[in-house]
């Protein structure tokens, strides 16, 4: 047998041949909650919202600090959510800002510089989504979930070189999430057959996998074990495709969203499609096919074009004069989006709460102000309080540009994971942040 070439392994011709050509493609909808439950019982879910290329600081920062802070002109939109969102400033990304964009989001999401520089980086490693799918995501359907608005690019990594893709149409999220294979909770419902066959052949493809393993250098061995942790997961949505969904009161099929949101003009409904997506994954959650996720409205260096603005997105952050007004406009009407994602989930009843009580949402960007790529003054909103373990409705503000580590590390904590610290090297903190811990 010839040794393959480093890089020459994909997960798709590693299926294709083992079975005979054919596609595996599985839409998994339910599984039973176990790990990461709130006292209610209720699981405890987490996601990250992004938008690209900052805000505006001085039109951001709330205009009271505290309890029921005073929402600026570009948080205005959450004002319905005040009691639920916790807003922290003044903390800062404390990596070398070597390469616009991509330090910021790289250092904000997994603690660490990046490795490399522009065009050549990458993640040394997991981001925060991903770190928690492997703690709370492994009993769901999906271990997690990524979602795009404007672009497929949501800045979530499993590890170096390993990125996660958003879906970007919300008719293929339905029939993915929603579609043939859906049982209503309770509901007798017909399982496929075929399941069975399925992860027989699913099992003798990881035994084909052991075996080449020991045939391959350091680098594709590496690579292949990626791919069969890929078929592991197949196996285990498999499996639960043969069990009776959980009887979840919130959970219902949702009316399907149209099969075509088309650009007018040039320009993605950006509004449109995003809300069809926040509908989707409200109920995605409700019914526990997932309990992470990522939505990304738009990626760093976006140059998406919002509706009637002049240019897109990054150019303007660069080039419009003045006080930045459709710069303005553009923030807004991203805090409008996420206000609705939040609204979705806390329009969810479960218990004596709602889902946005049961979770944690964190909204971020990779930079502040965009036409100087700053990366003190970070935005960062906590939704949701993750079932009462951290500070909601609260405005808190470091006096001192403290490291943003130490909030992520408090997030990570409050879903009991026994992390000493978060960072590496410069960049590690072993606290949380004390204002925004219970």
């Amino acid at each position: 047998m010839t040794r393959p070439t480093p890089g020459s392994i994909s997960r798709r011709g590693v299926l294709r041949g083992l079975l005979g050509g054919s596609a595996v493609g599985l839409t998994l909808p339910w599984l039973e909650a176990h790990a990461s439950t709130c006292a209610s019982g209720f699981p405890r879910r987490f996601g990250v919202f992004f938008w690209g290329n900052g805000n505006l600081p001085d039109r951001w920062t709330p205009l009271t600090t505290g309890a029921g802070w005073e929402p600026s002109e570009q948080l205005a939109p959450l004002l319905g959510l005040r009691s639920k969102v916790t807003v922290c400033t003044g903390l800062e990304v404390k990596v070398p800002n070597v390469s616009p964009h991509w330090s910021g989001a790289v250092g904000l999401l997994t603690g660490q510089d990046l490795d490399g520089a522009d065009e050549g980086w990458s993640v040394r490693a997991p981001t925060v989504d991903q770190v928690l799918a492997a703690e709370i995501g492994n009993d769901t359907l999906y271990r997690s979930l990524q979602i795009g608005i404007a672009d497929a690019e949501c800045f979530s990594y499993s590890g170096a070189n390993q990125p996660n893709y958003g879906e970007t149409d919300p008719f293929a999220l339905y029939q993915r999430l929603f579609g043939d294979t859906f049982r209503d909770p309770g509901g007798s419902g017909t399982v496929d057959p075929s399941l069975g066959f399925r992860r027989s052949v699913l099992d003798a493809v990881l035994g084909d996998l052991g075996r080449l393993s020991s045939r391959l250098g350091t680098e594709d061995r590496i690579r292949l074990e990626a791919h069969t942790d890929g078929v592991r997961g197949l196996e285990q949505r498999l499996a639960r495709l043969q069990e009776a969904p959980p009887d979840l009161a919130a959970c219902v099929r949702p009316e399907a969203p149209p099969e075509s949101i088309p650009d007018i003009d040039g320009r993605i409904q950006l509004s449109r499609r995003s809300r069809a997506m926040s509908d989707l994954l409200a109920m995605a959650l409700a019914c526990d096919q997932t309990r992470v996720f990522s939505f990304s409205h738009h990626r760093a260096l976006s140059n998406v074009l919002f509706p009637a603005a002049s240019d897109g997105h990054h150019n303007l952050t660069h080039n419009e004069g003045g006080a930045q007004p459709e710069v303005h406009e553009a923030t807004v009407a991203v805090m409008e989006e996420l206000a609705y994602l939040l609204g979705a989930l806390d329009a969810v009843d479960e218990g004596d709460g709602t889902l946005l009580d049961h979770a944690l949402v964190m909204a971020v960007s990779e930079v502040s102000e965009g036409r100087t790529h700053r990366l003190d003054e970070i935005p960062l909103l906590l939704a949701g309080g993750a079932c009462g373990k951290l500070v909601t409705g609260h405005h808190l503000r470091s006096q001192g540009n403290e490291n943003v580590n130490h909030a992520m590390l408090s997030v990570l904590r409050a879903f009991d994971l026994s992390l000493p610290s978060w960072g590496a090297d410069d960049t590690t903190v072993d606290t949380g942040w004390a204002p925004l811990e219970l």
